[in-house]
């Protein structure tokens, strides 16, 4: 069977090894020489002047909404297509998620919905670039800023995606990243950071991220808590950083011969294979989805939905609220079907992966 995603293939040739000795030779295991040495890396690669690393990316998130001042009662935008991971986070802090709807082909927030959900004064909005594809953040920016609302770009997904020259994370006023295994710039367990333009928004997320101390065991920020990189994470998140951009085309190269093989076929497939999309998840749209996984699962290629049920619909939130109509985010949830891409997925995987959807279809 063709797994979705091999963290065995994904790091192969990375010398793990020795970074992990490094560390435990350091006798230095929380906040030491590797979480600093990968914040400043990692800022470095990003294009920010600051990062400050943390325990996971809903952690980032939360902890962004409350370093840009968002608090209880606030409305934050952000899309419902996309795992409920930035609901989670707006829940976390006592504000109101506004959903809006997508486009219709990258399923990105699409810039009119933001437009028309601004009229409601949110504090902030949250962009996702879901599946490793840039949503229109020039556009989305230009139009939060002019409101004087908070952008914060969820980029746990789009490790390196690049727009003019500008990476994924650079655009808003934070970004936020998660390191989880199966992410393009994945740790060997859990992990975050955030990334930030401005001092005092990183001092704020390094505050709250060590039980709201401004020195040790003086509490002065409310709502902190233990949320830290430890160092073997970043050690192997600092060795596998140099070959981050070499596994993203390795992504987009398997996603172009997708394209290329499923052109003619009634899929909707990725609108984007260039600098702009790193092949975090290779998403096509289906009408008859679970026929289609079977079928594929038939012929030994594994599959996932991400994400089949909107943040609108979960049950444990009835009262959940959108700014408009949100047609196109519930039509990708019920047609949205993940193939393998992963770096270290061989020509043989590839080609068996193809044939197998080709012959899904009626010649």
């Amino acid at each position: 069977m063709i797994p979705l995603f091999s963290a065995s293939a994904a790091n192969a040739g990375v010398n793990l090894e020795s970074a992990l000795m490094r560390v435990v030779q350091s006798n230095w295991y929380v906040l030491g020489s590797e979480v600093s040495a990968f914040e400043r890396e990692f800022a470095a690669y990003i294009g920010t002047a600051e990062c400050v690393s943390l325990a996971n990316g809903t952690d980032a998130l939360e902890l962004a909404l409350r370093a840009v001042g968002v608090s209880a009662g606030d409305r934050v935008v952000c899309v419902a297509n996309a795992g409920f991971y930035g609901s989670t986070a707006i829940h976390a802090v006592g504000a109101t998620p506004l959903y809006v709807d997508v486009e219709e082909r990258s399923l990105n927030m699409a810039p009119a919905a933001l437009a028309e959900a601004l009229q409601h004064k949110p504090k902030a909005i949250i962009v996702t670039h879901l599946y490793g594809q840039l949503a229109d953040i020039e556009a989305l920016a230009k139009l939060a800023r002019k409101a004087g609302v908070a952008v914060i770009e969820d980029c746990a997904q789009a490790h390196g995606a690049t727009l003019k020259g500008r990476r994924a994370g650079s655009f808003g006023d934070v970004g936020c990243f998660s390191f989880y295994p199966t992410k393009n710039l994945g740790a060997l367990g859990d992990g975050g950071a955030v990334v930030c333009h401005e001092p005092e928004i990183a001092q704020a997320v390094r505050t709250l991220r060590q039980y709201g101390w401004s020195t040790k065991y003086q509490v002065l920020t409310p709502h902190g808590r233990n949320s830290r990189l430890d160092e073997i994470q970043a050690a192997v998140l600092r060795t596998k950083l140099p070959r981050l951009d070499a596994s993203n085309d390795q992504r987009r190269n398997i996603a172009v011969r997708y394209n290329a093989a499923f052109a003619d076929l009634p899929l909707a497939l990725p609108p984007s294979t260039g600098d702009d999309y790193v092949g975090h998840l290779y998403v096509v749209r289906v009408d008859s989805r679970e026929a289609f996984r079977e079928h594929l699962r038939s012929h030994e290629v594994s599959t996932d939905v991400h994400y089949p049920v909107p943040d609108h619909l979960q049950p444990a939130y009835p009262a959940a609220q959108g700014a408009g109509s949100l047609e196109f985010t519930e039509r990708a949830c019920r047609t949205v079907v993940s193939l393998p891409c992963f770096p270290g997925l061989s020509e043989s995987e590839v080609v068996q992966v193809i044939h197998a959807v080709r012959s899904f279809f009626p010649h």
